[in-house]
């Protein structure tokens, strides 16, 4: 007779523990011990670990599989969520199984050295087809995961029970605040910036405040393409287009330089927001919406600041279509710069936050649960850059952008439009695009200066690279070995097709055929659940709380002529009440970090064991830690500091 000595984890997830027998059964090459009970009833709680000693008649040779199966205890199911089992055999060898998922009945865990793991690995998989399949939200954007219902989601992809009630908790104090102060139902205008004011200052942060006190300003207005809430727009300007006609003498230039000779100079930036010419328009509160497409032109001036110095707020030139200049009346100039910042708002939640990180986060997710089994490399380095995304990308769907969400009900781009600019900015992705170097380079702002995305984002995409360089060189010594791992495969293959709709044009990879292939592609996998997520999102309130600098949505229409335009009109534009606290509590919600929150680089869940990969996961935490005490330390010296790409501050995947 030979002993077998288990430690069996449970994880310190809330509800993690079980009341039901457990059974066990070891698989090796020589053959299986019995399936043995190994609990009584009150076994497996919550972060305990519990040693068992199983005993076989002899040895079972190199384990290669446990199956783990529960049975009720006094006729009461209940889920269990282990971490990892250990054992040591009776020759002295340990072997360790992370687990990391939800046990409802049974699960088979493996390495895959024979033909027994093997067969598990084919019967995993086709589970997880059945679990995890595609669906189509519209025509023309990336599928999603199909699930009619929350609860249908598989357990080990839903919310914590601290992450559901704080989610909720927060949405329905909300909500309920705003209607104890009748503001939800109010489609009254705001008849002074006081007004707006009162509301606001119930809820705000110190980056809120200050862009209330300066919305106004030229100043944060050309900040705000660099390091708000959306520094995608921005890019150099060497010509300008045929239909922005800006002449020498419209403009104010900062210094003796002509317009020409300025672009030449590399000190004048575009942002062209072409992609919303013709959208279809909401009608909120009886009312049509205006969203317009703007051109806008910007000047780096001589101390380093980035300038507005002409908007034309539609795109084709026309008499009732003026270009508007800082030299223009003060609420001329302010309500185009208002149209601007509605127009960006539109953009930046459609298809900067929404497209490109939390719908190809859920591509990736799925891609990744249907066809990489738990053994494999990428599954480990990858699943906790998962975390959270199915579910609040369904919770997105049903509360956001369904028939009855608020950005459908209260943004001027809900309805028709959301889709229209949905496909629109797919159908122009590119995947150097999202490579922050490629995309930096694109744009000509590698020297732009007080570009604090860039300066953060860049440091974080080298140090990710670095670190899954480490890990997927571990496992990938040479090409052919990528190009042989049909499982890899099929994971890009699915993300090519499901993700980015077969556009061929997209630069995305079908299939990998080197491993600086891989790990790029990997880099921005990771990049874009997280760092690039956090750019776009966790300062939506700080940037948009006080509604007049990212009103999304205004109802009347822009100017046709100078000279006519005063502060009454501003107010008239400006949406109303109902709709102004509807997009600040949702804006409110969304910029909240749970209390469990997991920055990047922290994995509380041990997915590998072998030696290598956990140093370089080491080496990425201490990476990680230096950069964010640089960045803490910068900040401290700016006037608005920018803290959204502070690895501390980073989580891990697309979880809010």
């Amino acid at each position: 007779m030979v002993n077998y000595e288990l430690k069996i984890f449970t994880s310190t997830s809330a509800w993690s523990s079980t009341l039901n027998y457990v059974y066990i059964k070891l698989v090796g090459t020589n053959g299986e011990s019995e399936r043995t009970l190994v609990s009584g009833s009150t076994c497996f709680i919550t972060n305990v670990v519990s040693c068992v000693t199983l005993t076989c008649h002899a040895s079972l040779g190199e384990l290669v599989l446990i199956e783990v199966d529960k049975q009720p205890f006094l006729m009461q199911y209940d889920n269990w969520f282990p971490a990892k089992v250990e054992v040591k055999s009776p020759e002295g060898k340990t072997y360790s199984f992370p687990i990391y998922r939800w046990i409802i009945d049974t699960l088979r865990v493996y390495e895959d050295h024979n033909h027994i793991g093997r067969y598990s690995r084919e019967q995993e998989l086709k589970q997880r087809e059945k679990d995890y399949c595609w669906d189509e939200f519209a025509s023309g954007i990336p599928h999603c995961m199909k699930t009619d219902d929350i609860h249908d989601l598989p357990c080990e992809v839903r919310f914590s029970f601290t992450k559901e009630i704080e989610f909720d908790f927060t949405a329905v104090t909300d909500l309920l605040q705003s209607k104890l102060h009748g503001l939800t139902e109010s489609q009254k205008k705001w008849t002074t910036i006081d007004e707006i004011g009162r509301v606001f200052s119930c809820r705000t942060t110190e980056i809120s405040e200050y862009i209330r006190e300066h919305w106004m300003d030229d100043e944060l207005f050309g900040y705000q393409f660099l390091n708000g809430v959306n520094p995608m727009m921005i890019r150099r300007c060497s010509a300008l287009p045929s239909n922005f006609p800006v002449t020498d003498n419209m403009v104010f230039l900062h210094g003796q330089e002509s317009l020409a000779d300025e672009m030449s100079n590399g000190n004048i930036f575009l942002c062209d927001y072409k992609i919303l010419d013709g959208v279809k328009t909401n009608t909120i509160n009886g009312k049509k919406q205006y969203l317009m497409a703007p051109l806008v032109l910007l000047q780096k001036t001589p101390d380093g600041k980035l300038m507005p110095i002409a908007i034309q707020l539609k795109q084709d030139p026309a008499e009732d279509n003026p270009i508007f200049c800082p030299t223009d009346s003060e609420y001329d100039w302010l309500l185009a710069k208002i149209f601007v910042r509605s127009a960006d708002s539109n953009v930046h939640q459609l298809n900067f936050h929404l497209l490109r990180t939390h719908l190809l986060a859920e591509v990736f997710a799925v891609s990744l649960l249907r066809n990489l089994p738990m053994v494999h490399p990428l599954y480990k380095l990858l699943i906790p850059h998962t975390r959270y995304t199915l579910q609040i990308n369904f919770l997105a769907r049903k509360k956001l952008i369904s028939a009855d969400g608020v950005f459908t009900q209260f943004t001027a781009s809900g309805g028709e439009g959301m889709i229209t600019i949905l496909r629109s900015s797919l159908s122009s992705l590119t995947y150097s695009s999202l490579c922050m170097p490629e995309d930096i380079a694109e744009r000509g702002l590698e020297d732009v200066p007080n570009f604090y995305y860039r300066d953060d984002g860049l440091k974080l995409w080298d140090i990710i690279h670095r670190f899954v360089k480490g890990v997927l060189s571990h496992y990938y010594k040479k090409d052919d070995e990528v190009q042989k791992d049909t499982e890899l495969q099929k994971w890009i293959g699915d993300i090519f097709e499901h993700g980015f709709l077969s556009h061929e044009d997209t630069g995305v990879p079908q299939r990998f055929t080197t491993v600086d292939e891989l790990i790029k592609f990997v880099t921005m996998v990771i990049f874009t659940g997280s760092v690039q997520h956090a750019a776009v999102n966790s300062g939506q309130y700080d940037f948009g709380g006080w509604m007049p600098n990212a009103p999304l949505t205004l109802q009347r229409p822009p100017p046709t002529k100078k000279g006519e335009a005063t502060e009454a009109t501003m107010l008239a534009t400006l949406p109303d009440v109902n709709v102004t606290v509807q997009i600040m509590d949702t804006l409110w919600l969304l910029s909240q970090q749970s209390s469990d929150f997991v920055p990047l680089g922290q994995y509380p869940e041990d997915h590998f064991t072998e030696e290598t990969p956990r140093k370089v996961i080491s080496d990425f935490q201490g990476d990680l830690e230096v950069l964010s005490t640089t960045i803490r330390v910068k900040n401290r010296k700016l006037e608005l500091p920018y803290p959204y790409l502070d690895p501390a501050e980073v989580e891990n995947s697309v979880a809010i």
